[in-house]
């Protein structure tokens, strides 16, 4: 009975991945617990138990006074004591085995592991992990990814958590950490370090921008992360599910960075305004649609690796911006074409930057005085409010128009087959076809010229009946 004891142990310290003397401890607690729970006693330094590490024999004494001990017979304990030894040894056991998890993952945090899907509760994946489970909530799942049970799932251990009696794992696909680990597995270059991911933006399940360097001068970092015919880039984008990712080159200029993360369009020129924390890019009108992306995607993930606020104009916007400005401030007495100068070379571009930078900034940088800068910005702001209220009035007039058209479209598909009655008769007339029942008087003498005009025609011409009509796919 003895050795069984210890075999049961021993199992149950390497499946669980507890100490054993840790087990141990916990037994003679339980056995302490029982005989307090036998002889009705509330000191705890009464009774005591010790179990032999080599041939499991379990000793229990009772302390009468300080020489005096009582061996206390395991049997005589009873069936009540012995289910409080049981629930005892089961709630330390746990206990073990939950400080453990917690230990064991408090260590792979941040690590990709992978996994077995088990099931959805409440939208959140519960993925079982070696010998726990682990949940993915779904703020860290992939938009439009289905796992069902059984499937394999690899995922990035996001946090461990205490959770009283439990130990919470939450998993995540969709961080962009997860984006790092991917890299760090399938390029030996990111792994050893030789290559570094400097910044990273993402929204899962549509596209990734990573900007990588290389601090060896003989390695391509981009061409590293891309691999032999875009073996390497083509593992992680399946592991993802066909999530688009960008791989830009790091640059500590941030001009060179922008231009590169807002690629593949190709930028003509970036302005900086660091008071605003601001870029203004300017392309060329047909690469604009490209450098903004679907939706705003490839500007707001360029935002979002760089740093900064990116506005994106065409050379015409950028210029008349300028145009107003100059036209706004030159006519103040003081200002001249060194401060105008200053102003664009700092990014303010247009009469809604000097507005928003204030009076504090024109003093500092431009040197101005306290009444010009203020005389420049009220200059600035009223301006700035007539552009806008121009702006908000030709917003209005294109929608307006947009809607005349949408409305014009719509009549014209939605009418009495497809177009008014006199188009129908002259379609028909052409055609050699007979008037429409409804068509009017005027149609039918058109169409009675049509014929007339085809019966007298020469002979040897076709007539509209016997020309071959094309048809329409």
């Amino acid at each position: 009975m003895n050795s069984d004891t210890l075999r049961i142990l021993d199992s149950i310290a390497r499946d669980r991945n507890v100490d054993r003397e840790l087990l141990i401890s916990d037994l003679e607690q339980a056995m302490v617990s029982a005989a307090r729970k036998h002889f009705n006693s509330l000191d705890t330094e009464e009774f005591g138990c010790s179990m032999d590490r080599l041939s499991g024999e379990i000793s229990i004494w009772r302390n009468i006074d300080e020489d005096e001990v009582e061996q206390i017979p395991l049997e005589s304990l009873g069936r009540i004591p012995a289910q409080t030894a049981k629930q005892v040894m089961i709630q330390k056991f746990r206990e073990d085995e939950r400080n453990s998890l917690l230990d064991e993952f408090a260590k792979r945090q941040g690590e990709i592991v992978t996994g077995v899907a088990q099931r959805y509760e409440g939208g959140a994946l519960v993925v079982q992990v070696d010998r726990a489970e682990g949940f993915m909530p779904r703020s860290e799942q992939i938009p439009g990814e289905q796992f069902h049970a059984g499937d394999r799932v690899r995922c990035l251990i996001l946090d461990v958590r205490d959770a009283g009696n439990q130990v919470k794992i939450v998993m995540s696909r969709g961080n962009p950490e997860f984006i790092r680990r991917l890299f760090e597995a399938e390029v030996p270059e990111v792994s050893e370090r030789v290559i570094e991911i400097k910044a990273m933006a993402r929204e899962p399940g549509f596209r990734t921008k990573l900007a990588v360097s290389s601090i060896d001068s003989k390695v391509d970092a981009v061409g590293a992360c891309v691999g032999v015919r875009g073996s390497r880039i083509r593992n992680i984008v399946d592991e993802l599910g066909g999530e688009k990712i960008d791989i830009v080159r790091w640059n500590e200029s941030s001009q060179i960075l922008i231009a590169n993360a807002l690629k593949p369009a190709e930028v003509e020129e970036v302005s900086l305004c660091f008071e605003l924390g601001r870029a203004t890019i300017i392309v060329r009108d047909d690469q604009l649609s490209l450098a903004i992306g679907r939706r705003g995607q490839n500007v707001r993930l360029a935002a979002r690796l760089t740093g900064w606020d990116i506005d994106i104009l065409t050379p015409v916007e950028f210029q008349k911006g300028l145009d107003i400005l100059e036209s706004t401030v030159r006519p103040i007495e003081g200002i001249t074409d060194e401060m105008l100068d200053k102003m664009g070379a700092l990014g303010m571009i247009s009469v809604f930057d000097v507005e928003e930078i204030g009076e504090e900034a024109l003093q500092a940088e431009l040197e101005m005085s306290a009444e010009l800068a203020a005389t420049v910005v009220d200059s600035a702001a009223l301006k700035a409010k007539e552009v806008a209220e121009q702006q908000e009035r030709d917003r209005e007039e294109e929608e307006r128009r947009r809607v005349e058209e949408e409305a014009a479209a719509s009549a014209l598909l939605d009418g009495d087959g497809g177009g008014s009655t006199e188009d129908d008769s002259r379609a028909a007339a052409i055609l050699g076809g007979g008037p429409l029942p409804d068509s009017t008087d005027a149609a039918q003498e058109q169409e009675d010229q049509v014929d007339g005009d085809a019966d007298s025609a020469d002979p040897d011409v076709p007539t509209p009946e016997a020309t071959e009509q094309p048809t329409s796919d």
